[in-house]
């Protein structure tokens, strides 16, 4: 007979391995969902041929190329059950390094995968609708805001209805300390956590916490959480997005030159954030259809993700078909807002158990 406490540590071995070895297996790039498919996949519209053939009613774009390059996106939805996404946009002619005169845009949809239709400027009075890295929340008192930065010093706007109007309600200030120099207004993701604080994440990788509104001043907790995650690669990380969900916060990073996101958690969203894993890769066959046809975009950036009833069901991407110094205007090439179905609550059900 096998004394009990050797039976006890042999199966908090196995418990152990198996955790580990279920860790290594699955990560958050396996709970995307197959995209259902809104009208006919096709291969006569812009793009390269990774892409092909695909669904030009998912998400939001100019099918045609003749105006629009699209990026950002951030989807709320509405007491009637419609879908606003707030993206930005900017004029095709000029390539993708247009996007430093982006402006941010309310599109709207009646299903959460598309097609949104974009419905113009937020903000056109103020700097003719300038914004980029658009992102948008709803706050405590019920008021929605949308929040832009890099080309803006973290610019809020603020309005009751979906639809707007949008009034600028100020910029996001940061208090001084030994840290604030990792404050800088670039890829600014934003949330309201359970407590009612306010945190942002921003490019650097540190953590921001407001207590006194979405305005701040912002705290910043320490320098970038980044380096101090074990096994997480460190080049050139950006496009941070921030969610809490399954009783973890989570962030997904993405590396814009190894073209490759990750995935870190943290239990109490300020210390301790563990990686869990590849969060995607465009060169894995996860951007697919419901009849199994799969599209490979060049540059998957941008993540933004959509939330019901506590988990994510959806992300948002900004995508781009060729490498950006190739993408030059006036071509047959761009960049688009796709959205992908994601298994929410297997996720956070899983995540919970390695969590533990």
């Amino acid at each position: 007979m096998i004394p009990r406490h050797l039976t006890i540590l042999c199966a908090m071995i196995v418990s152990a391995m198996g955790a580990s070895a279920f860790a290594a297996e699955k990560t958050l790039i396996n709970y995307f969902l197959p995209m259902p498919i809104q009208s006919p996949l096709v291969s006569n519209v812009w793009g390269a041929p990774g892409v092909f053939p695909r669904d030009p009613q998912n998400g939001l774009e100019d099918t045609t190329m003749k105006q629009w390059c699209y990026w950002d996106g951030q989807i709320i939805k509405a007491t009637d059950g419609k879908f606003h996404m707030f993206a930005s946009r900017w004029d095709q002619a000029k390539g993708h390094g247009g996007w430093g005169g982006s402006s941010a845009v309310h599109a709207v949809s009646d299903k959460v995968i598309g097609p949104y239709i974009d419905k113009g400027l937020c903000w056109p009075e103020n700097q003719k609708g300038k914004g980029h890295n658009v992102t948008a929340l709803v706050l405590p008192d019920g008021r929605y805001a949308v929040l832009v930065s890099e080309t803006r010093p973290g610019d809020v706007f603020v309005s009751k209805s979906l639809d707007g109007p949008w009034g600028y309600l100020g910029s996001i200030k940061v208090a001084e300390n030994e840290f604030s120099r990792f404050g800088r207004m670039s890829n600014v993701s934003i949330m309201v956590r359970p407590d009612g604080d306010f945190m942002i994440v921003a490019r650097s990788g540190a953590i921001w916490i407001s207590k006194t509104g979405i305005l701040g001043p912002y705290t910043v907790q320490g320098p970038s959480v980044y380096p101090k995650v074990t096994g997480l690669p460190l080049r050139n990380l950006e496009d941070p997005v921030v969610w809490f969900s399954g009783g973890l916060y989570h962030i997904v990073v993405n590396g814009w030159s190894d073209r490759k996101a990750w995935h870190i958690t943290s239990v109490d969203g300020i210390n301790n954030w563990t990686l869990r894993g590849l969060a995607y890769d465009p060169t894995k066959d996860f951007v697919r259809y419901t009849d199994g046809t799969v599209n490979h975009w060049e540059k998957i950036e941008r993540p933004g993700v959509h939330l019901e009833d506590g988990h994510v069901t959806h992300f948002t991407f900004a995508v781009l078909d060729v490498p950006k110094n190739e993408e030059r205007g006036n071509d047959t090439h761009g960049s688009k807002v796709i959205v992908v179905p994601f298994d929410g609550v297997a996720f956070d059900r899983d995540m919970q158990k390695l969590a533990k």
